[in-house]
């Protein structure tokens, strides 16, 4: 609710207002749910000032779409200083603060929401998925990416966004827990992937070589190695399906 005077506000401004309204109802409803009455309502505002401002809920969501998909690809920068497990797990805490904030708002990004079919709404997404890939191959200090590490960067930020989607659902498994095991996961897709490809192998293990024992990453190995005595033994490998070069 509203109270005193209005004060009266400039086009941008008000779009912004509008827009921000918007993002709020849209983070804690399904988009579908909200009608343009709410909205005005929340912006103390008439039904028709908004549409003088958008000319229906579809431009208006498609613009709260834009804020909201802008500020989920800043979650992804960060410095370039420090171990890159650390890294990743701060990028994953960022992550998972715009999820927890804007839970409904975000499976409606991801999956399109009453934009469904919209060409500017999937064009949002992709770009919030183009800058998360970015930014993972810029810390990992790669000016041309091979064709094995794009495919390892490319599933991970799918991953990611498929796991808070579950996540979301209930919330079943600690945020926490869920934010160390994709650090976790990247290491995994990377190393699986340097195993077939020298060139990635010298990508791995670059980047392992400046990890710390106590980081994410020599956390991932602590925990395969309390399940190594208990672990059947491994099949020996045929000589000839080794990558080149690792032959004994």
């Amino acid at each position: 609710m509203t109270t005193g005077v209005r004060r009266r506000m400039g086009v941008d401004e008000r779009r912004q207002q509008l827009i921000g309204v918007a993002l709020d109802l849209f983070s804690r409803r399904s988009p579908e749910d909200v009608s343009i009455d709410e909205i005005a309502a929340a912006a103390g505002i008439s039904r028709p000032l908004v549409y003088h401002y958008f000319p229906g809920k579809q431009s208006l969501y498609e613009a709260a779409l834009r804020r909201a998909a802008d500020e989920l690809a800043a979650r992804f920068l960060e410095p370039l200083e420090g171990p890159l497990g650390a890294r990743l797990l701060r990028v994953m805490g960022r992550f998972f603060d715009f999820v927890d904030e804007h839970g409904p708002g975000f499976s409606a990004l991801m999956r399109g929401g009453p934009a469904v079919g919209s060409s500017t709404a999937n064009a949002m997404i992709d770009g919030v998925r183009q800058a998360a890939y970015e930014q993972i191959i810029t810390h990992l200090g790669v000016e041309d990416p091979p064709a094995r590490l794009e495919l390892v960067v490319r599933s991970w930020v799918s991953l990611a966004e498929s796991t808070a989607l579950i996540w979301l659902d209930g919330r079943r498994i600690p945020r926490a827990e869920l934010e160390m095991q994709l650090v976790h996961d990247f290491a995994a897709l990377a190393a699986v992937s340097a195993a077939y490809d020298q060139e990635m192998a010298g990508i791995v293990l670059r980047a392992l070589s400046q990890e710390p024992a106590e980081g994410p990453f020599g956390d991932l190995l602590a925990r395969l190695a309390a399940l190594a005595p208990a672990a059947p033994a491994a099949p020996a490998v045929p000589a000839q399906r080794l990558p080149s070069g690792n032959t004994p």
